[in-house]
């Protein structure tokens, strides 16, 4: 039976980048659900549809065929065959996930891909409903955190490396409004699973937090670093 870990928590949380070093470490396959939705954001965007309006991403649906690759070891995000890892990735196209991950019809659309990927394959899935939605019966659960402040300050530092121009505030106002959005919707709110483990990385550099999340996987499964 594939061994499935499932790491749920707040934007910012820096839950891609620790689940990727995790899944590396542990010859596990890296699947970030988060980067599904924000596949579908994109799209909705580019043909000018407004992501918090259901009714015209719901029409979207059936043209968009997301994919996830990986290629070298490293995952890649395609939509409709073109690869939109890096455009996903901008504040616009965050809040536009955000809001389309409210949407029922989405997270239908995008359920099947997500359980069939963790049916197949040792996987460490990230996202905001992994451990009490889609893999409900994950081995491990983890429920990575860390101050609104800090988040904000981990995201601001990666889009002034990438040349954006964002100031710290906005980027906090997105945070806090990302976080309350995902709490507060009605489908799957964000949420800790009452059997998920509680990792707070505020004031934890980098390097440590990923070694707490292997530990955590490999004292709860006894799968050794590959």
């Amino acid at each position: 039976m594939p061994i499935n870990v499932a790491i749920d928590g707040p934007a910012g949380a820096g839950k891609s980048t620790i689940a990727k070093a995790a899944s590396k470490a542990l010859g596990f396959i890296y699947v970030d659900t988060g980067a599904l939705y924000r596949s579908v954001a994109y799209y909705a965007v580019s043909r000018g549809a407004d992501p918090s309006k259901a009714e015209e991403v719901t029409r979207l649906l059936p043209e968009i065929s997301p994919e996830l690759k990986f290629i070298d070891g490293v995952q890649h995000v395609f939509v409709n065959g073109e690869d939109v890892s890096d455009k996903i990735r901008t504040p616009r196209i965050s809040m536009g996930a955000s809001a389309v991950s409210a949407i029922p019809e989405v997270r239908s659309f995008l359920f099947d891909l997500q359980k069939k990927i963790a049916a197949e394959n040792n996987v460490i899935m990230d996202g905001r409903d992994i451990g009490t939605v889609v893999l409900p019966n994950a081995d491990v659960k983890i429920y990575l955190t860390a101050s609104a402040e800090e988040r904000a300050s981990r995201r601001h530092a990666e889009i002034i490396e990438k040349g954006g121009c964002e100031t710290f505030a906005s980027v906090l106002a997105d945070v806090n409004q990302r976080d309350y959005n995902d709490m507060h919707r009605e489908i799957a709110p964000l949420k800790q699973a009452e059997d998920a483990v509680l990792c707070d990385t505020t004031g934890v550099d980098l390097q440590s937090a990923i070694n707490m999340v292997i530990g955590i996987i490999t004292e709860k499964t006894g799968v050794e670093r590959s």
